[in-house]
């Protein structure tokens, strides 16, 4: 069990702002459990780097399903809950209801170190919260805020640090 929650962590899944069109989701919940299902049928073990065992083409593989928000803001828009519901029925699926999640969230570097952890916080409690009034068990999501620890590239106020991510939890 130990080596296939490896294996389903090295593939990143960060929630998001995927252009929908037209109110559709980014992905479907069937993309999501294939996607993982997938992963879940690897059973061999590579000792060696990231990329002589090929982690990094499972990496690029994986969903880009970030979630970001308005400045100073914890609510979700309308096209983060479109992806959020497709996210919701893949985790409610049997492959994937077992799997623990950490939500966490993200900000830019606009406010104080404080404000922006607890900004960070309500984002990925805001997740959690929709997620749950989807019936999601909340038992298997874990919220935390970074604040602006992990800026997305060389700007630290760039709106797209302004974020809740999700990956898969090793137990």
């Amino acid at each position: 069990m130990r080596l296939k929650s490896l294996i389903l962590a090295s593939a990143f899944l960060c929630c998001g702002s995927l252009a929908s069109v037209a109110g559709d989701a980014a992905y479907s919940a069937d993309d999501i459990v294939k996607f993982f299902s997938e992963q879940e049928a690897t059973r061999a073990l590579c000792v060696g780097t990231e990329e002589e065992c090929g982690f990094a083409e499972k990496k690029q593989m994986g969903f880009n399903l970030r979630l970001n928000f308005e400045k100073n803001s914890a609510v979700l828009q309308d096209e983060a809950k479109v992806n959020l519901s497709a996210f919701s029925q893949a985790l409610k699926s049997d492959s994937l209801k077992v799997a623990n999640f950490a939500i966490e969230g993200y900000t830019d570097a606009t406010g104080s170190d404080t404000y922006n952890r607890n900004l960070s916080e309500r984002r990925a409690e805001s997740v959690v919260a929709y997620l749950s009034s989807l019936g999601v068990d909340v038992a298997k999501l874990q919220a935390k805020g970074f604040g602006e620890t992990a800026p997305l590239g060389s700007d630290p106020f760039d709106p797209a640090n302004r974020r809740v991510e999700t990956r898969l939890v090793i137990q």
